[in-house]
């Protein structure tokens, strides 16, 4: 499988299939496709997964393209302005995404609802409760609001960001959620009410700008606003 990755802040992958080659994504993320791509909608991973995709929010099948009789081609985007990086899986090597930055994968990765092991996380993670584990060996891409801000952080290393901002890291990086310290922060601080907290070692990947915030900065200008 070969991949372009074109544009600038509305980016899209192009992905070239050989023949039997297939790659999947999230229902209406595809762009266009040449003619020899086949499409179906399957859900990935057997009954058990596609059920912890329901309770995720996400939607139980993906679609999967697969190239018949020569290379074709399958272009993916994201739903909002924002960038698309590749993430390499294999060796051992996991990735766990918020779950709406996932766009796009090989078959050959494996795509799961990764469970919170800490109480804080699961009750206090707003946009980080619900977090999608990447792994198995090839290429996926994700999707994020903004630009990329990336930081490999050593053994130790910590790194507390908006919960909304945080896109992915590496499955060895410790993760959990705390609630910003002090009354007059939390409700006069104009930042969210909980924080993640990273701690290295391994990659972990933030996104400059949320859909959520991108909503808000545009509603004022939308009919019927009280703007």
């Amino acid at each position: 499988m070969d991949y372009k990755i074109t544009g600038d802040n509305l980016q899209l992958v192009t992905v070239e299939l050989g023949t039997g080659e297939k790659v999947y994504g999230e229902a209406g993320t595809m762009v266009y496709m040449s003619t020899n791509i086949t499409m179906e909608a399957k859900m990935k991973g057997g009954l058990f997964k596609a059920i912890g995709r329901k309770f995720a929010g996400e939607t139980v099948f993906l679609t999967e393209f697969t190239s018949a009789g020569g290379e074709g081609l399958v272009a993916f985007g994201g739903n909002a302005p924002g960038r698309i990086k590749p993430i390499e899986l294999g060796e051992g090597r996991e990735f766990i995404v918020q779950k709406d930055a996932f766009l796009c994968a090989e078959d050959s990765v494996d795509l799961s609802v990764a469970f919170q092991r800490r109480l804080g996380s699961v009750f206090f993670g707003g946009e980080g409760f619900i977090l999608e584990q990447l792994a198995g060996s090839g290429t996926a891409f994700i999707h994020a609001c903004g630009d990329f801000v990336e930081f490999d952080l050593e053994a130790g290393q910590s790194m507390k960001v908006d919960t909304g901002c945080v896109v992915g890291w590496e499955g060895n990086v410790d993760y959990d959620i705390e609630r910003v310290k002090g009354v007059k922060t939390m409700f006069f601080g104009g930042e969210g009410l909980f924080l993640t907290s990273l701690t290295g070692p391994g990659k972990i990947i933030i996104q400059s700008m949320t859909l959520h915030n991108l909503a808000s900065a545009l509603a004022p200008f939308l009919p019927g606003s009280s703007r």
